[in-house]
């Protein structure tokens, strides 16, 4: 199985510490946030990772290199100096995958969450980890049912973690579902990923797993000192070396 890790965003929330640094190498407990998803992925096995990259994005191979330190093969997605989004920077990165399901991981979250439990041939077009809707998003996601099926809305939503599996043929017909939304037409296209997953939950394609570990979205300063703090009490957030 290849792995795709959604590292392009712009890290706004994040300022000023990503002014210099895309967020996603910041440094938490003694290692940069993706380094931690890195030695996971090749801790299962993984050999092939991909990394879409937009803001600052010359960092990204100057710092990671081609993967061999990790014990990975790593290719980088670049989607210029406006980043994707989500949907689309999972459709320009296909390219570098191939026709099997890949895992995607969000760049800028830290979690104990063990990768090898993730199917790696979902049951239908996506499988994805759903977590306990944390302060800052009260509301959550979705629905994840008793047998396993995921819905796009209902009482008791769970929020999605930022890690999941998804079948290519997920994008099959991307355009029909986004329609004309800003950013659809542009090329390379830009659009989120969130309209494809609710139609593909439509036809009961969506499979989920709700997660009660340990989960940080790692979207503010604040967040990451905390989050660092945990990690390493001793040790002093910084973001480059």
């Amino acid at each position: 199985m290849k792995a795709l890790v959604l590292a392009a965003g712009l890290g706004e929330r994040m300022r000023p510490l990503t002014d210099t640094t895309p967020k996603p190498l910041l440094r938490v407990g003694g290692k940069r946030l993706i380094e931690w998803h890195l030695e996971k992925l090749a801790a299962i096995g993984v050999r092939d990772v991909v990394i879409n990259i937009s803001w600052l994005a010359d960092q990204f191979p100057a710092t990671l290199g081609d993967g061999e330190r990790f014990g990975l093969r790593i290719r980088y997605s670049r989607e210029g100096g406006t980043p994707l989004e989500t949907g689309g920077g999972m459709w320009h990165a296909l390219a570098l995958l191939d026709d099997a399901p890949f895992l995607a991981v969000n760049g800028d979250v830290w979690t104990d969450y063990d990768f090898a439990r993730l199917p790696r041939e979902p049951a239908g077009d996506a499988h994805l980890v759903l977590i306990d809707n944390p302060a800052h998003h009260p509301s959550g996601d979705f629905l994840l049912h008793d047998d396993g099926r995921v819905a796009a809305s209902g009482e008791h939503k769970l929020t999605f973690s930022g890690i999941g599996v998804y079948r290519p043929r997920l994008f099959d017909d991307w355009r029909a579902v986004i329609g004309d939304t800003p950013g659809a037409r542009a090329e390379p296209p830009r659009f989120q990923l969130a309209p494809l997953l609710r139609a593909a939950m439509q036809r009961d394609a969506v499979t989920g797993e709700h997660f009660t570990g340990h989960w940080t979205d790692v979207g503010t300063p604040e967040r990451l000192q905390e989050l660092d703090a945990s990690l390493n009490p001793h040790s002093t957030t910084r973001s480059t070396d």
